[in-house]
C-alpha cells in the first residue's frame, strides 16, 4: 500500500477527519430540532421522546468526538 493511500485510509483518525465528523454530527442536529418542533406542534409525546433521545445521542457523539480531538493533539496521522 502506498504512503498516500495509507494517509487517506487514516483520515478518520486525523484532526481534519475529526473536524469533518463533528460538522456532520452537528448538521444532524438541525434535523432533530425540526423533529422536536414538529412533535411539539402536533403534541405527539412519542415522537417528542424519540427526537429527544436522538438529540441526546448527538450531544454524546459530539462529546466523544471532542474528546478524540483533544487526544490527537500534535500526533496527527496526516502531518507526518
Amino acid at each position: 500500500m502506498t504512503k498516500a493511500l495509507t494517509k487517506a485510509k487514516d483520515f478518520k483518525k486525523s484532526k481534519s477527519g475529526t473536524y469533518v465528523s463533528i460538522a456532520t454530527t452537528a448538521f444532524g442536529a438541525f434535523g432533530v430540532a425540526k423533529r422536536i418542533k414538529k412533535a411539539k406542534a402536533e403534541q405527539d409525546t412519542l415522537r417528542l421522546i424519540d427526537a429527544t433521545v436522538a438529540a441526546v445521542g448527538i450531544v454524546t457523539g459530539l462529546a466523544i468526538l471532542y474528546r478524540e480531538l483533544k487526544r490527537l493533539g500534535d500526533d496527527d496521522v496526516l502531518l507526518g
